[in-house]
Protein backbone atom coordinates (compact mmCIF):
# COMPACT_ATOMS: atom_id res chain seq x y z
CA UNK A 1 0.00 0.00 0.00
CA UNK A 2 1.13 3.53 -0.77
CA UNK A 3 2.66 5.43 2.15
CA UNK A 4 1.08 8.86 2.04
CA UNK A 5 1.08 11.65 4.60
CA UNK A 6 -0.77 14.86 5.25
CA UNK A 7 -2.68 16.53 2.43
CA UNK A 8 -1.55 13.90 -0.10
CA UNK A 9 -3.30 11.21 1.96
CA UNK A 10 -6.44 13.31 2.35
CA UNK A 11 -6.87 13.76 -1.41
CA UNK A 12 -5.98 10.22 -2.49
CA UNK A 13 -9.36 8.71 -3.53
CA UNK A 14 -8.35 5.11 -2.75
CA UNK A 15 -6.91 5.79 0.71
CA UNK A 16 -8.72 8.79 2.15
CA UNK A 17 -11.21 8.46 4.96
CA UNK A 18 -11.82 12.21 5.04
CA UNK A 19 -13.46 13.16 8.34
CA UNK A 20 -13.41 9.52 9.50
CA UNK A 21 -9.68 9.54 10.32
CA UNK A 22 -9.34 8.82 14.04
CA UNK A 23 -7.49 11.04 16.51
CA UNK A 24 -4.58 8.58 16.47
CA UNK A 25 -4.48 8.51 12.67
CA UNK A 26 -4.57 12.29 12.51
CA UNK A 27 -1.51 12.38 14.72
CA UNK A 28 0.27 9.54 12.89
CA UNK A 29 -0.31 10.83 9.36
CA UNK A 30 0.15 14.56 9.91
CA UNK A 31 -3.53 15.41 9.57
CA UNK A 32 -4.01 17.55 12.69
CA UNK A 33 -5.43 20.90 11.69
CA UNK A 34 -6.36 19.64 8.22
CA UNK A 35 -9.76 18.31 9.29
CA UNK A 36 -12.69 19.63 11.32
CA UNK A 37 -12.93 18.41 14.93
CA UNK A 38 -15.59 15.72 14.52
CA UNK A 39 -14.47 12.14 13.87
CA UNK A 40 -17.24 10.82 11.63
CA UNK A 41 -18.25 7.25 10.94
CA UNK A 42 -18.70 6.02 7.40
CA UNK A 43 -22.43 5.84 8.13
CA UNK A 44 -22.52 9.53 9.05
CA UNK A 45 -20.63 10.34 5.85
CA UNK A 46 -23.04 8.17 3.89
CA UNK A 47 -26.02 10.04 5.34
CA UNK A 48 -24.45 13.29 4.18
CA UNK A 49 -23.95 11.85 0.67
CA UNK A 50 -27.54 10.65 0.46
CA UNK A 51 -28.83 14.01 1.64
CA UNK A 52 -26.83 15.76 -1.06
CA UNK A 53 -27.96 13.31 -3.76
CA UNK A 54 -31.62 13.58 -2.85
CA UNK A 55 -31.68 17.36 -2.92
CA UNK A 56 -30.49 17.45 -6.55
CA UNK A 57 -33.28 18.30 -8.97
CA UNK A 58 -32.27 16.07 -11.89
CA UNK A 59 -30.75 12.66 -12.49
CA UNK A 60 -27.79 14.11 -14.39
CA UNK A 61 -26.96 16.41 -11.46
CA UNK A 62 -27.03 13.37 -9.19
CA UNK A 63 -24.74 11.53 -11.62
CA UNK A 64 -22.25 14.42 -11.61
CA UNK A 65 -22.26 14.54 -7.81
CA UNK A 66 -21.76 10.77 -7.45
CA UNK A 67 -19.01 10.73 -10.06
CA UNK A 68 -17.23 13.49 -8.15
CA UNK A 69 -17.57 11.42 -4.98
CA UNK A 70 -15.97 8.43 -6.73
CA UNK A 71 -13.07 10.66 -7.77
CA UNK A 72 -12.42 11.86 -4.22
CA UNK A 73 -13.41 8.95 -1.92
CA UNK A 74 -13.76 5.49 -3.49
CA UNK A 75 -14.73 3.63 -0.35
CA UNK A 76 -17.48 6.05 0.58
CA UNK A 77 -18.84 5.97 -2.97
CA UNK A 78 -19.00 2.17 -3.09
CA UNK A 79 -20.32 1.83 0.47
CA UNK A 80 -23.16 4.21 -0.39
CA UNK A 81 -23.88 2.48 -3.69
CA UNK A 82 -23.87 -1.02 -2.18
CA UNK A 83 -26.08 -0.10 0.77
CA UNK A 84 -28.58 1.80 -1.40
CA UNK A 85 -28.17 0.02 -4.70
CA UNK A 86 -31.78 0.32 -5.88
CA UNK A 87 -31.54 4.10 -5.53
CA UNK A 88 -27.95 4.65 -6.68
CA UNK A 89 -27.45 2.15 -9.51
CA UNK A 90 -29.96 3.82 -11.88
CA UNK A 91 -28.01 7.06 -11.33
CA UNK A 92 -24.59 5.50 -11.92
CA UNK A 93 -25.70 3.31 -14.82
CA UNK A 94 -28.91 2.89 -16.80
CA UNK A 95 -30.93 4.92 -17.41
CA UNK A 96 -28.93 8.01 -16.32
CA UNK A 97 -25.66 6.93 -17.95
CA UNK A 98 -27.26 7.43 -21.36
CA UNK A 99 -27.75 11.13 -20.71
CA UNK A 100 -24.32 11.28 -19.08
CA UNK A 101 -22.71 9.88 -22.24
CA UNK A 102 -24.51 12.38 -24.44
CA UNK A 103 -23.25 15.18 -22.20
CA UNK A 104 -19.89 13.59 -21.34
CA UNK A 105 -17.67 16.30 -22.81
CA UNK A 106 -19.78 19.04 -21.22
CA UNK A 107 -19.78 17.56 -17.70
CA UNK A 108 -16.16 16.37 -17.78
CA UNK A 109 -14.35 17.12 -14.52
CA UNK A 110 -11.38 14.81 -14.07
CA UNK A 111 -9.75 12.16 -16.28
CA UNK A 112 -10.94 8.61 -15.64
CA UNK A 113 -10.14 5.51 -17.64
CA UNK A 114 -7.71 4.99 -20.50
CA UNK A 115 -7.97 6.30 -24.07
CA UNK A 116 -6.49 4.74 -27.21
CA UNK A 117 -6.64 6.48 -30.61
CA UNK A 118 -5.36 5.64 -34.10
CA UNK A 119 -2.36 7.88 -33.36
CA UNK A 120 -1.28 5.34 -30.73
CA UNK A 121 -0.86 2.58 -33.31
CA UNK A 122 2.37 0.68 -32.67
CA UNK A 123 2.64 2.03 -29.11
CA UNK A 124 -0.43 0.58 -27.38
CA UNK A 125 1.51 -1.91 -25.26
CA UNK A 126 3.92 0.85 -24.25
CA UNK A 127 1.30 3.40 -23.25
CA UNK A 128 -0.72 0.82 -21.30
CA UNK A 129 2.28 0.92 -18.97
CA UNK A 130 1.22 4.45 -18.02
CA UNK A 131 -1.76 3.04 -16.14
CA UNK A 132 -0.82 3.21 -12.43
CA UNK A 133 -2.16 -0.21 -11.42
CA UNK A 134 -0.53 -3.40 -12.70
CA UNK A 135 -2.67 -6.31 -11.43
CA UNK A 136 -5.64 -5.69 -13.71
CA UNK A 137 -8.31 -8.42 -13.71
CA UNK A 138 -11.21 -6.72 -15.53
CA UNK A 139 -11.19 -4.42 -18.56
CA UNK A 140 -14.37 -2.94 -20.01
CA UNK A 141 -13.74 -1.54 -23.49
CA UNK A 142 -16.01 0.26 -25.93
CA UNK A 143 -15.49 2.06 -29.20
CA UNK A 144 -18.58 4.21 -28.62
CA UNK A 145 -20.32 3.32 -31.87
CA UNK A 146 -23.54 1.92 -30.46
CA UNK A 147 -24.04 3.33 -26.99
CA UNK A 148 -27.23 1.84 -25.51
CA UNK A 149 -29.96 2.83 -27.98
CA UNK A 150 -28.35 6.21 -28.60
CA UNK A 151 -26.02 5.39 -31.49
CA UNK A 152 -22.54 6.74 -32.20
CA UNK A 153 -21.33 8.87 -29.28
CA UNK A 154 -17.61 8.60 -30.03
CA UNK A 155 -15.32 9.19 -27.06
CA UNK A 156 -18.34 10.15 -24.95
CA UNK A 157 -18.91 6.40 -24.73
CA UNK A 158 -16.26 6.28 -22.01
CA UNK A 159 -19.15 6.84 -19.61
CA UNK A 160 -20.33 3.30 -20.36
CA UNK A 161 -16.98 1.72 -19.51
CA UNK A 162 -16.73 3.75 -16.29
CA UNK A 163 -20.27 2.77 -15.31
CA UNK A 164 -19.75 -0.94 -15.95
CA UNK A 165 -16.58 -0.90 -13.85
CA UNK A 166 -18.59 0.60 -10.97
CA UNK A 167 -20.97 -2.36 -11.24
CA UNK A 168 -18.11 -4.88 -11.18
CA UNK A 169 -16.98 -3.37 -7.89
CA UNK A 170 -20.36 -2.82 -6.23
CA UNK A 171 -22.10 -5.97 -7.47
CA UNK A 172 -19.26 -8.51 -7.36
CA UNK A 173 -16.63 -7.00 -5.09
CA UNK A 174 -13.77 -6.91 -7.56
CA UNK A 175 -11.32 -4.36 -6.15
CA UNK A 176 -11.37 -0.97 -7.92
CA UNK A 177 -7.59 -1.12 -8.40
CA UNK A 178 -8.04 -4.29 -10.45
CA UNK A 179 -10.55 -2.76 -12.86
CA UNK A 180 -9.83 -0.61 -15.91
CA UNK A 181 -12.25 1.27 -18.22
CA UNK A 182 -10.93 1.75 -21.76
CA UNK A 183 -12.11 3.82 -24.69
CA UNK A 184 -11.02 2.82 -28.19
CA UNK A 185 -11.46 6.29 -29.62
CA UNK A 186 -11.35 5.55 -33.33
CA UNK A 187 -13.26 8.66 -34.36
CA UNK A 188 -16.97 9.30 -34.75
CA UNK A 189 -19.40 9.64 -37.64
CA UNK A 190 -21.60 11.82 -35.46
CA UNK A 191 -20.98 15.15 -37.19
CA UNK A 192 -22.62 17.18 -34.43
CA UNK A 193 -20.12 15.75 -31.95
CA UNK A 194 -17.13 16.46 -34.15
CA UNK A 195 -18.31 20.05 -34.56
CA UNK A 196 -18.92 20.53 -30.84
CA UNK A 197 -16.09 22.81 -29.62
CA UNK A 198 -16.11 21.04 -26.25
CA UNK A 199 -15.85 17.51 -27.69
CA UNK A 200 -12.82 15.72 -26.24
CA UNK A 201 -12.43 12.82 -28.64
CA UNK A 202 -10.48 12.06 -31.82
CA UNK A 203 -12.22 14.61 -34.08
CA UNK A 204 -12.27 12.63 -37.35
CA UNK A 205 -14.60 10.15 -39.06
CA UNK A 206 -14.34 6.59 -37.78
CA UNK A 207 -11.55 4.46 -39.16
CA UNK A 208 -12.94 1.37 -40.86
CA UNK A 209 -11.97 -1.92 -42.47
CA UNK A 210 -8.50 -3.36 -41.98
CA UNK A 211 -7.27 -0.13 -40.38
CA UNK A 212 -9.90 -0.54 -37.63
CA UNK A 213 -9.48 -4.29 -37.19
CA UNK A 214 -5.71 -4.07 -36.95
CA UNK A 215 -5.98 -1.47 -34.18
CA UNK A 216 -8.34 -3.74 -32.22
CA UNK A 217 -5.92 -6.64 -32.82
CA UNK A 218 -3.04 -4.59 -31.46
CA UNK A 219 -5.13 -3.58 -28.45
CA UNK A 220 -6.02 -7.20 -27.59
CA UNK A 221 -2.39 -8.33 -27.96
CA UNK A 222 -1.18 -5.41 -25.86
CA UNK A 223 -3.62 -6.25 -23.06
CA UNK A 224 -2.51 -9.88 -23.05
CA UNK A 225 1.10 -8.71 -22.79
CA UNK A 226 0.66 -5.99 -20.14
CA UNK A 227 -2.20 -7.51 -18.12
CA UNK A 228 -2.09 -11.29 -18.70
CA UNK A 229 -4.65 -11.98 -15.94
CA UNK A 230 -7.26 -9.56 -17.27
CA UNK A 231 -10.54 -10.46 -18.91
CA UNK A 232 -11.76 -8.16 -21.68
CA UNK A 233 -15.43 -7.23 -21.77
CA UNK A 234 -16.44 -5.77 -25.14
CA UNK A 235 -19.22 -3.26 -24.66
CA UNK A 236 -21.55 -1.39 -27.06
CA UNK A 237 -19.83 -2.23 -30.33
CA UNK A 238 -21.89 -2.13 -33.53
CA UNK A 239 -23.60 -5.49 -34.12
CA UNK A 240 -21.38 -6.75 -36.99
CA UNK A 241 -18.22 -5.86 -35.04
CA UNK A 242 -19.63 -7.29 -31.82
CA UNK A 243 -20.13 -10.73 -33.35
CA UNK A 244 -16.93 -10.51 -35.41
CA UNK A 245 -14.72 -9.84 -32.39
CA UNK A 246 -16.47 -12.48 -30.30
CA UNK A 247 -15.82 -15.03 -33.06
CA UNK A 248 -12.29 -13.73 -33.62
CA UNK A 249 -11.06 -13.73 -30.02
CA UNK A 250 -13.52 -15.82 -28.00
CA UNK A 251 -11.73 -19.15 -28.45
CA UNK A 252 -8.24 -17.86 -27.73
CA UNK A 253 -8.58 -14.84 -25.41
CA UNK A 254 -10.23 -14.41 -21.99
CA UNK A 255 -13.04 -12.20 -23.28
CA UNK A 256 -16.79 -11.88 -23.81
CA UNK A 257 -19.35 -9.45 -25.18
CA UNK A 258 -21.85 -8.28 -22.61
CA UNK A 259 -24.41 -7.04 -25.14
CA UNK A 260 -24.51 -10.49 -26.70
CA UNK A 261 -23.76 -12.94 -23.89
CA UNK A 262 -24.64 -11.01 -20.74
CA UNK A 263 -27.97 -9.92 -22.18
CA UNK A 264 -28.60 -13.47 -23.37
CA UNK A 265 -27.99 -14.97 -19.94
CA UNK A 266 -30.14 -12.50 -18.03
CA UNK A 267 -32.98 -12.92 -20.55
CA UNK A 268 -32.76 -16.72 -20.47
CA UNK A 269 -32.91 -16.57 -16.68
CA UNK A 270 -36.11 -14.52 -16.91
CA UNK A 271 -37.62 -17.06 -19.31
CA UNK A 272 -36.72 -19.90 -16.96
CA UNK A 273 -38.35 -18.07 -14.04
CA UNK A 274 -41.47 -17.23 -16.05
CA UNK A 275 -42.11 -20.97 -16.48
CA UNK A 276 -42.56 -21.22 -12.70
CA UNK A 277 -45.47 -18.78 -13.07
CA UNK A 278 -47.05 -20.01 -16.30
CA UNK A 279 -46.47 -23.70 -15.45
CA UNK A 280 -45.32 -24.21 -19.03
CA UNK A 281 -42.49 -26.57 -19.86
CA UNK A 282 -39.43 -24.63 -20.97
CA UNK A 283 -38.73 -26.94 -23.92
CA UNK A 284 -42.28 -26.39 -25.24
CA UNK A 285 -41.98 -22.59 -25.50
CA UNK A 286 -42.24 -20.57 -28.69
CA UNK A 287 -40.26 -17.34 -28.44
CA UNK A 288 -40.50 -14.29 -30.68
CA UNK A 289 -37.93 -11.48 -30.98
CA UNK A 290 -38.54 -7.96 -32.19
CA UNK A 291 -35.16 -6.77 -33.47
CA UNK A 292 -32.30 -8.57 -35.19
CA UNK A 293 -29.27 -6.93 -33.56
CA UNK A 294 -26.52 -8.31 -31.36
CA UNK A 295 -28.69 -8.61 -28.26
CA UNK A 296 -31.49 -10.55 -29.97
CA UNK A 297 -29.05 -12.75 -31.88
CA UNK A 298 -27.07 -13.52 -28.75
CA UNK A 299 -30.19 -14.41 -26.77
CA UNK A 300 -31.40 -16.73 -29.53
CA UNK A 301 -28.09 -18.60 -29.66
CA UNK A 302 -27.98 -19.12 -25.89
CA UNK A 303 -31.65 -20.20 -25.83
CA UNK A 304 -30.80 -22.79 -28.50
CA UNK A 305 -28.11 -24.16 -26.19
CA UNK A 306 -30.62 -24.23 -23.34
CA UNK A 307 -33.20 -26.05 -25.46
CA UNK A 308 -30.57 -28.55 -26.57
CA UNK A 309 -29.72 -29.19 -22.91
CA UNK A 310 -33.32 -30.44 -22.48
CA UNK A 311 -32.87 -32.99 -25.26
CA UNK A 312 -34.03 -31.08 -28.33
CA UNK A 313 -31.90 -31.19 -31.47
CA UNK A 314 -30.39 -27.93 -32.68
CA UNK A 315 -32.89 -27.83 -35.55
CA UNK A 316 -35.83 -28.45 -33.20
CA UNK A 317 -34.53 -25.71 -30.92
CA UNK A 318 -34.20 -23.19 -33.73
CA UNK A 319 -37.72 -23.92 -34.95
CA UNK A 320 -39.07 -22.55 -31.67
CA UNK A 321 -37.49 -19.12 -32.22
CA UNK A 322 -38.88 -16.45 -34.56
CA UNK A 323 -37.75 -12.94 -35.51
CA UNK A 324 -39.57 -9.75 -36.49
CA UNK A 325 -37.82 -6.89 -38.30
CA UNK A 326 -39.06 -3.60 -39.75
CA UNK A 327 -40.85 -5.45 -42.58
CA UNK A 328 -42.59 -8.01 -40.39
CA UNK A 329 -41.89 -11.69 -39.83
CA UNK A 330 -38.44 -12.84 -40.97
CA UNK A 331 -38.99 -15.92 -43.13
CA UNK A 332 -36.86 -18.09 -45.38
CA UNK A 333 -37.99 -15.89 -48.29
CA UNK A 334 -36.98 -12.60 -46.67
CA UNK A 335 -34.18 -10.59 -48.26
CA UNK A 336 -30.96 -9.32 -46.68
CA UNK A 337 -31.18 -11.52 -43.60
CA UNK A 338 -28.28 -11.05 -41.20
CA UNK A 339 -26.02 -14.13 -41.09
CA UNK A 340 -26.68 -14.84 -37.39
CA UNK A 341 -30.45 -14.62 -37.96
CA UNK A 342 -30.61 -16.92 -41.02
CA UNK A 343 -30.92 -20.14 -38.98
CA UNK A 344 -34.14 -18.71 -37.51
CA UNK A 345 -35.73 -17.71 -40.83
CA UNK A 346 -38.34 -20.44 -41.19
CA UNK A 347 -40.89 -21.36 -43.84
CA UNK A 348 -43.92 -19.11 -43.39
CA UNK A 349 -45.94 -16.65 -45.40
CA UNK A 350 -44.86 -13.03 -45.09
CA UNK A 351 -46.98 -11.25 -42.51
CA UNK A 352 -47.09 -8.30 -40.14
CA UNK A 353 -45.91 -8.30 -36.53
CA UNK A 354 -49.41 -8.60 -35.09
CA UNK A 355 -50.46 -11.31 -37.56
CA UNK A 356 -47.28 -13.25 -36.75
CA UNK A 357 -48.28 -13.27 -33.07
CA UNK A 358 -51.68 -14.67 -34.07
CA UNK A 359 -50.15 -17.36 -36.30
CA UNK A 360 -47.19 -18.45 -34.15
CA UNK A 361 -48.74 -17.81 -30.73
CA UNK A 362 -45.45 -17.06 -28.96
CA UNK A 363 -45.32 -17.72 -25.24
CA UNK A 364 -42.58 -15.10 -24.83
CA UNK A 365 -42.10 -11.80 -26.67
CA UNK A 366 -38.67 -10.14 -26.39
CA UNK A 367 -37.91 -6.61 -27.57
CA UNK A 368 -34.36 -5.56 -28.43
CA UNK A 369 -34.95 -2.73 -30.88
CA UNK A 370 -33.82 0.46 -29.21
CA UNK A 371 -37.08 1.99 -30.51
CA UNK A 372 -39.65 3.29 -28.05
CA UNK A 373 -43.27 2.23 -28.29
CA UNK A 374 -42.87 -0.76 -30.59
CA UNK A 375 -44.90 -2.90 -28.17
CA UNK A 376 -48.05 -0.84 -28.58
CA UNK A 377 -51.52 -1.60 -27.28
CA UNK A 378 -52.43 -3.77 -30.27
CA UNK A 379 -49.33 -5.95 -29.81
CA UNK A 380 -49.70 -6.34 -26.05
CA UNK A 381 -53.41 -7.16 -26.33
CA UNK A 382 -52.66 -9.71 -29.05
CA UNK A 383 -50.09 -11.40 -26.79
CA UNK A 384 -52.70 -11.42 -24.01
CA UNK A 385 -55.27 -12.93 -26.40
CA UNK A 386 -53.08 -15.95 -27.20
CA UNK A 387 -51.72 -16.46 -23.65
CA UNK A 388 -53.33 -16.61 -20.22
CA UNK A 389 -50.08 -15.18 -18.81
CA UNK A 390 -48.13 -13.53 -21.65
CA UNK A 391 -44.42 -13.00 -21.03
CA UNK A 392 -43.11 -9.69 -22.38
CA UNK A 393 -39.49 -8.65 -21.94
CA UNK A 394 -38.74 -5.12 -23.18
CA UNK A 395 -34.96 -4.92 -23.07
CA UNK A 396 -34.13 -1.63 -24.76
CA UNK A 397 -32.67 1.17 -22.70
CA UNK A 398 -32.43 3.91 -21.62
CA UNK A 399 -36.02 4.23 -20.41
CA UNK A 400 -36.90 6.64 -23.22
CA UNK A 401 -36.19 3.86 -25.74
CA UNK A 402 -38.05 0.98 -24.11
CA UNK A 403 -40.58 -0.94 -26.24
CA UNK A 404 -43.32 -0.29 -23.66
CA UNK A 405 -43.56 0.78 -20.06
CA UNK A 406 -44.51 -1.49 -17.20
CA UNK A 407 -47.76 0.39 -16.64
CA UNK A 408 -48.72 0.03 -20.31
CA UNK A 409 -47.99 -3.69 -20.28
CA UNK A 410 -50.10 -4.25 -17.15
CA UNK A 411 -52.99 -2.07 -18.34
CA UNK A 412 -53.18 -3.51 -21.85
CA UNK A 413 -53.02 -7.11 -20.62
CA UNK A 414 -55.56 -6.57 -17.82
CA UNK A 415 -52.81 -7.23 -15.29
CA UNK A 416 -51.99 -10.70 -16.63
CA UNK A 417 -48.60 -9.95 -18.19
CA UNK A 418 -45.33 -11.22 -16.76
CA UNK A 419 -43.19 -8.18 -17.54
CA UNK A 420 -39.51 -7.38 -17.39
CA UNK A 421 -37.52 -4.51 -18.84
CA UNK A 422 -33.94 -3.44 -19.38
CA UNK A 423 -34.48 -0.15 -17.55
CA UNK A 424 -36.05 0.17 -14.10
CA UNK A 425 -39.72 1.02 -13.61
CA UNK A 426 -41.56 1.90 -10.41
CA UNK A 427 -44.08 -0.57 -8.96
CA UNK A 428 -47.55 -0.35 -10.49
CA UNK A 429 -50.79 -0.51 -8.52
CA UNK A 430 -53.22 -2.64 -10.51
CA UNK A 431 -56.51 -3.09 -8.75
CA UNK A 432 -55.78 -4.31 -5.25
CA UNK A 433 -52.37 -5.72 -6.14
CA UNK A 434 -49.03 -3.92 -6.20
CA UNK A 435 -46.99 -5.29 -9.11
CA UNK A 436 -43.24 -4.83 -9.07
CA UNK A 437 -41.83 -5.08 -12.60
CA UNK A 438 -38.56 -6.95 -12.92
CA UNK A 439 -35.49 -5.33 -14.39
CA UNK A 440 -33.58 -7.66 -16.71
CA UNK A 441 -30.32 -5.97 -15.86
CA UNK A 442 -27.03 -7.42 -17.07
CA UNK A 443 -25.64 -6.45 -13.67
CA UNK A 444 -27.10 -9.75 -12.48
CA UNK A 445 -24.75 -11.62 -14.83
CA UNK A 446 -21.48 -10.01 -15.93
CA UNK A 447 -20.10 -9.11 -12.47
CA UNK A 448 -20.51 -12.73 -11.33
CA UNK A 449 -18.93 -14.00 -14.55
CA UNK A 450 -15.96 -11.70 -13.94
CA UNK A 451 -15.64 -12.76 -10.32
CA UNK A 452 -15.72 -16.43 -11.27
CA UNK A 453 -13.12 -15.96 -13.99
CA UNK A 454 -10.93 -14.03 -11.54
CA UNK A 455 -11.28 -16.74 -8.89
CA UNK A 456 -10.55 -19.62 -11.28
CA UNK A 457 -8.09 -17.86 -13.63
CA UNK A 458 -10.15 -19.41 -16.42
CA UNK A 459 -8.27 -19.14 -19.70
CA UNK A 460 -11.47 -18.70 -21.75
CA UNK A 461 -15.09 -17.72 -21.12
CA UNK A 462 -17.25 -20.25 -23.02
CA UNK A 463 -21.01 -20.13 -23.60
CA UNK A 464 -21.42 -22.84 -20.96
CA UNK A 465 -20.54 -20.27 -18.29
CA UNK A 466 -23.41 -18.03 -19.39
CA UNK A 467 -25.79 -20.98 -19.54
CA UNK A 468 -24.80 -21.90 -16.00
CA UNK A 469 -25.17 -18.27 -14.88
CA UNK A 470 -28.72 -18.10 -16.26
CA UNK A 471 -29.70 -21.22 -14.36
CA UNK A 472 -28.24 -19.88 -11.13
CA UNK A 473 -29.97 -16.51 -11.47
CA UNK A 474 -33.35 -18.15 -12.11
CA UNK A 475 -32.94 -20.48 -9.14
CA UNK A 476 -32.33 -17.59 -6.74
CA UNK A 477 -35.69 -15.88 -7.37
CA UNK A 478 -37.93 -16.41 -4.33
CA UNK A 479 -41.64 -17.23 -4.28
CA UNK A 480 -42.29 -13.88 -2.60
CA UNK A 481 -40.59 -12.07 -5.49
CA UNK A 482 -42.59 -14.11 -7.99
CA UNK A 483 -45.85 -13.24 -6.17
CA UNK A 484 -45.06 -9.58 -6.84
CA UNK A 485 -44.74 -10.30 -10.56
CA UNK A 486 -40.93 -10.27 -10.62
CA UNK A 487 -38.88 -12.81 -12.55
CA UNK A 488 -35.57 -11.57 -11.13
CA UNK A 489 -34.40 -11.13 -7.55
CA UNK A 490 -34.36 -7.68 -5.98
CA UNK A 491 -31.21 -5.71 -6.72
CA UNK A 492 -30.44 -5.67 -3.00
CA UNK A 493 -29.43 -9.34 -3.42
CA UNK A 494 -27.11 -8.77 -6.35
CA UNK A 495 -23.90 -9.62 -4.46
CA UNK A 496 -25.47 -12.89 -3.35
CA UNK A 497 -26.30 -13.54 -7.02
CA UNK A 498 -22.78 -12.67 -8.16
CA UNK A 499 -21.21 -14.97 -5.58
CA UNK A 500 -23.44 -17.87 -6.63
CA UNK A 501 -22.72 -17.27 -10.32
CA UNK A 502 -18.99 -17.09 -9.58
CA UNK A 503 -19.19 -20.52 -7.93
CA UNK A 504 -20.94 -21.92 -11.01
CA UNK A 505 -18.34 -20.33 -13.31
CA UNK A 506 -15.53 -21.92 -11.28
CA UNK A 507 -17.26 -25.29 -11.53
CA UNK A 508 -17.51 -24.95 -15.31
CA UNK A 509 -13.84 -23.93 -15.49
CA UNK A 510 -12.83 -27.00 -13.50
CA UNK A 511 -15.09 -29.35 -15.46
CA UNK A 512 -13.89 -28.07 -18.85
CA UNK A 513 -10.21 -27.92 -17.89
CA UNK A 514 -10.01 -24.13 -18.17
CA UNK A 515 -8.97 -23.25 -14.61
CA UNK A 516 -5.37 -22.10 -14.39
CA UNK A 517 -5.28 -22.18 -10.61
CA UNK A 518 -5.95 -24.76 -7.93
CA UNK A 519 -9.30 -24.12 -6.26
CA UNK A 520 -10.29 -25.09 -2.69
CA UNK A 521 -13.20 -27.40 -1.93
CA UNK A 522 -15.31 -24.69 -0.31
CA UNK A 523 -15.70 -22.45 -3.34
CA UNK A 524 -18.33 -20.15 -1.85
CA UNK A 525 -16.17 -19.26 1.16
CA UNK A 526 -13.14 -18.76 -1.08
CA UNK A 527 -15.02 -16.46 -3.45
CA UNK A 528 -16.48 -14.50 -0.54
CA UNK A 529 -12.93 -13.94 0.72
CA UNK A 530 -12.02 -12.31 -2.61
CA UNK A 531 -14.88 -9.81 -2.54
CA UNK A 532 -13.95 -6.21 -1.77
CA UNK A 533 -15.80 -4.61 1.14
CA UNK A 534 -15.49 -0.81 1.14
CA UNK A 535 -15.08 -0.03 4.82
CA UNK A 536 -12.64 2.05 6.83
Amino acid sequence: MKKLHGKALLVDPALTKSTAFTREEREQFGLRGLLPYDVATINKQKARVLGSVRCKSSAIEKYIFLNALLERNQRLFYRTMMDHIEEIMPLVYTPTVGEACKEFAHIFRKPQGFYITPEDRGDIATILGNWPEKDIRVIVVTDGERILGLGDLGANGMGISIGKIALYVACAGIHPAQCMPIMLDVGTNNVALREDPLYLGYPYPRIIGDEYRSLVDEFVKAVRSRFPNALIQFEDFLTPHAFEFLDRYGKKVRCFNDDIQGTAAVTLAGIYTSCRITQKKFSDLNIMFLGTGSAAGGIAELVVDAFCATGLSKQQARERLWFIDRKGLVTSRSENIKPRIKPFAHEHVACSFVDAIGDIRPDVLIGATGVAGTFDEVIVRKMAAVNDRPVIIALSNPTSHTECTAEQAYQWSDGRVIFASGSPFDPVQFGEKLLKPAQGNNAYIFPGIGLGVYASSARLIPQSMFLAAAGVLASIVTEQEIDMGAIYPTLTRVREVSRAIAVAVCEVAIREGLADTSLPDHLENYIQSLMYEPNY
